[in-house]
């Protein structure tokens, strides 16, 4: 289905969410369902995504996002059933904490495949038929990791910072064709992600758990709140329709006339001591000051 780019809603496009079986996801698919998209919900848990999808009337897919070919043969699922994906969200993630000295070089792994590896792959898919019908929205659920740091989370930062990157990419590339892709960057969100590592961040830090909301999670955070996931879901809508105008932009004031430049008065020329020239050595072991012969003075500057 071709999208008409000038509409002001999502009516019939299809927006394809990852991880939409729980926390962001679920709210996000809610979200674009109610702006009119068909969504497909797509999770490696059948039974919740199965939920969500009954929830906002969409369509639930089963897929490991770690497998690339698991990933491809449930896009074309997808197209198969709905058409081109015309609005991808890449929310699917996962956290693993350890120091970087104890990091199992597979959890590593696992991480960017899910986090980077599985959005630079579905992007790839479905831009040629976003640039073919000159509409689509990415839109890349990233984190306030994808900014900055924190100890002992080296493969979710370092995927976050690198999805930043794929999705900066992308827009450059797309510029002028109708196609947009963007980073959401929400901080610590009440969801299983989040939950499940109070416990490792206790372990990590040598403090209980009760403590680590406060002295960890949210050390940083002004706030001092963790938000819940129907929060952020109002964040990531794909911005709709064409782009207003670009202002134009404020006329440049008129510079004021300069003023002519002051002149220096040139330098004198280098005194010369006026005591006559002796061509006589003098007449003692000592130079007399009135008759010896003095240097003139440098004309370069140091």
């Amino acid at each position: 289905m071709s999208r008409d780019v000038t509409s002001s809603t999502l009516d019939g496009a299809c927006a394809l969410v990852t991880g939409g079986a729980g926390g962001i996801g679920a709210s996000v698919a809610a979200a674009l369902a109610e702006a009119g998209a068909r969504v497909v919900v797509l999770d490696r848990e059948a039974e919740a995504a199965e939920k969500v999808a009954a929830d906002v009337g969409g369509h639930a897919e089963v897929a490991d996002l770690t497998d690339p070919d698991d990933l491809a043969a449930a896009v074309d699922r997808v197209e198969g059933r709905l058409g081109p994906v015309q609005v991808l969200v890449n929310n699917a993630g996962a956290q693993h904490v350890a120091p970087v000295t104890e990091l199992d070089p597979a959890h590593w792994q696992r991480l960017h495949d899910l986090m980077l590896r599985a959005p630079f792959l579905l992007s790839r898919r479905v831009l040629p038929g976003m640039y073919a019908a000159g509409w689509g929205r990415l839109v890349h659920v990233s984190s306030v990791h994808g900014l900055r740091a924190s100890a002992y989370k080296s493969a979710y930062v370092s995927a976050k910072h690198g999805l930043e990157g794929l999705s900066k990419v992308i827009a450059l590339e797309s510029a002028g064709t109708g196609v947009t892709s963007n980073t959401v960057c929400p901080g610590y969100v009440r969801t299983p992600l989040v939950e499940g590592q109070v416990a490792d961040q206790a372990r990590e830090h040598g403090i209980s758990a009760d403590r680590v909301v406060d002295e960890v999670l949210l050390a940083r955070t002004p706030g001092r709140r963790i938000n819940t996931p129907a929060r952020p879901a109002l964040t990531p809508r794909p911005p709709l329709g064409k782009a207003p105008p670009c202002p134009s932009p404020p006329a440049r004031p008129r510079r004021a006339p300069r003023l002519p430049t002051r002149t220096a008065a040139p330098a004198p020329p280098s005194p010369r001591w006026s005591s006559p020239r002796s061509s006589a050595p003098p007449s003692s072991g000592t130079t007399s000051s009135s008759t010896a012969r003095r240097p003139r003075w440098s004309s370069a500057r140091c």
